[in-house]
């Protein structure tokens, strides 16, 4: 199975997990190192999220993890907060963090280009809208590549 594929996995079975004890998945990756993979799992909690509850779903989350065994072999769990560069992927994180300053990178071009760095102005009819110097861009969710905040 492909990383991509293990990832969409991940998502699908550990999102309404973590939901249940109060954690909201934010960013997966998954890669290789060394002799084995990396799982980074990036959560967040209402009023942010301490070292400690990383810990704590760090525990909750491994025997699951080893349950569905996602990734072959070895890999190294890492659990963390999403920073202050937090990514955004979902309609719900462009609704929430509208006016906040934002990078973000589509799959096909946008006027005739792939790289936008401004203001999150609005989501709307699945449309990212981004302010760059005084010109707004729309950006269906669909074609973002990656997103986050650029405080």
């Amino acid at each position: 199975m492909d990383l991509d594929e293990v990832v969409r996995r991940i998502w699908e079975h550990l999102e309404p997990e973590l939901a249940e004890q109060g954690f909201e998945l934010v960013e997966v990756e998954c890669g290789r190192a060394g002799a084995g993979h990396a799982l980074r799992l990036f959560l967040d909690r209402t009023g942010g999220i301490t070292l400690d509850q990383c810990a704590e779903a760090a525990q909750f989350l491994s025997p699951f993890l080893d349950r569905f065994d996602f990734i072959d072999g070895r890999y190294m769990l890492e659990v963390s907060s999403p920073g202050i560069a937090r990514p955004l992927r979902k309609q719900g994180d462009f609704e929430r963090f509208c006016g906040e300053p934002i990078k973000l990178q589509s799959v096909a071009p946008v006027d005739g280009r792939k790289r936008f760095t401004g203001r999150l102005a609005a989501f709307e009819d699945g449309l990212v809208k981004i302010d760059v110097d005084g010109t707004v861009f729309g950006i269906h969710i669909e074609n973002v590549k990656k997103a986050h905040l650029d405080r």
